[in-house]
């Protein structure tokens, strides 16, 4: 079993590119997206149509409820069924997806946490009705760690104290105790490269196939069902179109500001990538194809 990792701005062609190599070198595709993990998200998510997920075995996508809240550990989790399916079924696994930095943490590795018991969970929760008190607690513990941690990160500033209260260790400690153990081995990184000018049009052509295609009605029943508070409802795309069925916004300025806000995340993600990962190689969806072929046969 061979496997790769496809990354690259969003609208640059990444899905296209895995599906298309996926059909020609007897692969699955695991999906690292923030937003195409969860059911009813379609449309916004700009997932692959049913046609496309019928033709090769998807993973990490309509896996989760958009009250739910996707978390690196919910990737591994995929990662894994896709690994055991691939090993069972004589399959390659290629990775693609927008959301890097969760493709980071799992070739990086995740410390293990402590088991906590459900008298720390109690207390854990007691104590977090003032978050600036845990806050300025576990700055006093561990203030290297804490440095790090914004004082009004509830999720991290609970990890912290969490591992704190089980392990009677400041978090810094319990880490070094606890070296990280890389999820994903032996995967080439490619980079899809796209001309800037390029990616600009193909972000305006989605956007507006988006808008025409019933993304406004997605977004008013994906509202119906969930409210506006998960996360997934903050996603680009939707918060948008909740601005406009506020009345905040015209249809066109609808249209502009998700064009926007996409641009401006495909940035985001070309300097994530340029920075966080050693690449295999990097170059256009030709180039690329090339070189996956080499590592897929």
């Amino acid at each position: 079993m061979k496997q790769l990792a496809i990354i690259g701005s969003t609208a640059s062609g990444k899905s296209d590119l895995a599906l298309k190599l996926a059909q020609h070198f007897n692969a699955i595709i695991l999906s690292i997206d923030s937003l195409s993990i969860y059911k009813n998200i379609n449309i916004a998510s700009a997932k692959p149509s049913e046609y496309e997920l019928s033709l090769i075995e998807h993973f990490g996508i309509n896996r989760l409820i958009p009250s739910t809240t996707a978390s690196v550990l919910t990737f591994i989790d995929e990662y894994h069924r896709a690994y055991e399916y691939a090993l069972n079924n004589g399959k390659n696994i290629i990775i693609v997806g927008g959301s890097s930095f969760y493709l980071k943490s799992m070739i990086d590795g995740l410390s293990k946490i402590p088991n906590y018991s459900s008298d720390t969970l109690y207390h854990a929760k007691n104590m977090l009705i003032d978050l600036g008190k845990c806050y300025r607690l576990l700055n006093t513990i561990d203030p290297l760690t804490m440095d790090k941690i914004a004082p009004s990160d509830a999720y991290r500033i609970e990890k912290m104290l969490l591992i704190y209260l089980e392990s009677g260790l400041a978090p810094s400690k319990w880490f070094q105790n606890n070296p990280p153990k890389p999820i994903i081995t032996e995967c080439p990184i490619l980079n899809l490269h796209i001309d800037r000018e390029v990616l600009r049009e193909r972000i305006s052509m989605r956007t507006h196939k988006m808008a025409n295609s019933g993304l406004i009605d997605e977004v008013a029943e994906l509202e119906r069902l969930y409210g506006r508070i998960p996360n997934s409802m903050k996603a680009i795309g939707i918060i948008e179109t909740l601005e406009y069925l506020d009345a905040k916004l015209t249809k066109s300025e609808l249209i502009e500001k998700i064009e926007t806000h996409t641009a401006q995340l495909a940035k985001r993600q070309q300097t994530f990538n340029s920075h966080q990962f050693e690449l295999y190689a990097s170059g256009t969806t030709h180039d690329l194809y090339k070189v996956a072929s080499t590592l897929l046969k």
